[in-house]
């Protein structure tokens, strides 16, 4: 019997995990950068740069503390998700919901028509609660793609792609590298254009010049 057929079976773990799942969503719409920015300011950080409540384009409003303070708090609540729920019910099937529920907060929070942050700090967060091992997996992953490349966003994203077959490599099982697997692919969404636009700039930087043509 799988996972989702014992909840279906089980009418409380069912309205338990409606608990989690809604709670820790809640817990990820807490846009700290949005409100940073507004309380600051007075702008709504939606409709500067690249329109993201992250705290990349918080730096462009408030600088490197805006962009620290907005860090550690999408950190902190993708961690607290994960804690609560693991608190609160003891089991891991329930830290796994909490833990996608929060970063779906975090990117698409109802409160700031759907529009929220990119998902790193809030993934980073939840994944120090969830399974800590991984932040390492995380890490010696996208060392070898920054070394070479001298970027941010496409070795970081190389790293997220790889993180679910780190996490089966390490034998986390099939539920929780499932959970990894989700929450790796909506970060991956998430950057869809800084992607694009990493590529084409690789692209462009490895293109040879053009030929100036020779004057009569």
């Amino acid at each position: 019997m799988s996972w989702l057929e014992s909840w279906l079976q089980e009418p409380g773990d069912l309205a338990r995990a409606f608990l989690v799942v809604l709670g820790s969503y809640f817990i990820g719409c807490v846009a700290g950068g949005y409100y940073l920015v507004r309380w600051t300011t007075g702008r709504d950080i939606r409709f500067v740069g690249s329109g993201s409540a992250g705290a990349r384009n918080v730096s462009s409003v408030l600088g490197i503390r805006g962009f620290l303070v907005t860090l550690v708090w999408d950190a902190l609540k993708g961690a607290l998700a994960v804690w609560v729920a693991a608190r609160c019910t003891g089991d891991s099937r329930m830290e796994g919901l909490a833990m996608v529920a929060a970063l779906a907060g975090h990117l698409w929070p109802a409160q700031l028509g759907f529009r929220g942050g990119k998902g790193v700090a809030t993934s980073l967060g939840s994944l120090l609660m969830f399974e800590p091992e991984l932040l390492l997996a995380l890490a010696l992953l996208f060392l070898p793609p920054w070394i070479l490349l001298r970027r941010t966003i496409l070795p970081g994203m190389v790293a997220y792609a790889c993180l679910p077959f780190a996490a089966w490599f390490l034998d986390h099982g099939g539920y929780r590298s499932g959970v990894v697997a989700v929450c790796s692919m909506l970060v991956l969404y998430a950057h869809r254009r800084n992607l694009a636009e990493e590529w084409a700039a690789l692209s462009a930087r490895r293109r040879p010049p053009a030929m100036n043509s020779e004057k009569a």
